[in-house]
């Protein structure tokens, strides 16, 4: 399924203003994220309504059709929750947000959503690290990368290129 997504450097900075909302609890930062998506999806804020709990503590969140958004506040999150993560809290708004955008009751659209709005948000330094593995330092000892090889070719011990005659089996 297509979907277009804010670039990455919003989607950062919307996860950034989201994090210090969760941990100083500026209601500014939470709506410069808001203000920052609907922006981009040419959308009007919605009404957000803060609670302590929703269903009894069953439910994160709620979008209804007047677009109104009704949220559990990360104070409260932190409390009474038994996965109380800041990563599930954010989750969480982006899921809701993709209720909104999308105004869809599908939950596996906006379960897309929010996944698609994490992914790729990493910082540069950390995905190379992941993607590239440690080129000398192996736990087993050995090269993985072929450092040795290339130092070896450098240094002119590389393997050398023996064009040998082969005897065909006819003769």
């Amino acid at each position: 399924m297509r979907m277009i997504l804010p670039p990455v450097r919003e989607r950062r900075q919307i996860d950034r203003l989201l994090s210090s909302f969760f941990h100083e609890n500026r209601e500014l930062e939470f709506r410069r994220a808001l203000v920052q998506m609907c922006r981009y999806y040419r959308l009007s804020m919605p009404r957000i309504t803060w609670f302590e709990y929703l269903d009894w503590g069953k439910t994160a969140g709620r979008t209804y059709e007047n677009g109104e958004i009704h949220l559990v506040h990360p104070e409260n999150w932190k409390r009474g929750r038994k996965y109380n993560s800041e990563r599930r809290w954010i989750n969480m708004i982006y899921h809701e947000m993709g209720h909104y955008i999308f105004w869809a009751d599908a939950e596996r659209k906006a379960d897309t959503f929010a996944t698609r709005m994490v992914r790729g948000l990493g910082s540069s330094a950390a995905t190379r690290t992941l993607r590239m593995p440690p080129a000398v330092a192996t736990p087993f000892g050995f090269d993985r990368v072929g450092e040795a090889a290339v130092a070896a070719k450098r240094n002119g011990r590389g393997r050398t290129k023996r064009a040998a005659a082969r005897k065909s089996r006819s003769a």
